[in-house]
């Protein structure tokens, strides 16, 4: 009773056929609802894929690890920045203070400037 491919498909779609897989027989063509239309799911198994302790805690382990390094990576990042920021600022101060004192030349004595610029230098380190 051999059955030819047209032969086997016509059978599937005609009626009712059972298939054995480990001496469990289930109908492919009627579901108990009747929801026909749905496609076939297993089982809800809710202990089905847990994974073991040891593997939670090294899995957790190895993203703490990277964010450490991402958090490293950050701080460094900023720190560059900060001295970047630090490096415009002075740069901006000291051409801030050149021009107060070129300002200052036209109006006094080259030495009178260079005794200010002096008592600045010191009320400066002192305030420090």
């Amino acid at each position: 009773m051999s059955l030819s491919v047209a032969q086997a498909g016509s059978t599937l779609a005609s009626g009712p056929l059972t298939i054995s897989s480990g001496g469990v027989k289930s109908s492919l063509s009627m579901r108990k609802n009747g929801k026909n239309w749905h496609s076939v799911r297993p089982a809800f198994r809710p202990t089905a894929n847990l994974t073991s302790y040891a593997k939670r805690a090294s899995a957790r382990k190895a993203e703490q690890a990277t964010k450490a390094k991402e958090k490293e990576m950050k701080e460094e990042k900023e720190a560059d920045r900060q001295t970047r920021i630090q490096a415009i600022k002075d740069k901006r101060a000291a051409k801030e203070e050149r021009e107060r004192y070129e300002k200052m030349a036209e109006k006094m004595h080259r030495r009178r400037v260079e005794r200010v610029k002096r008592r600045e230098k010191r009320n400066k380190l002192l305030k420090s």
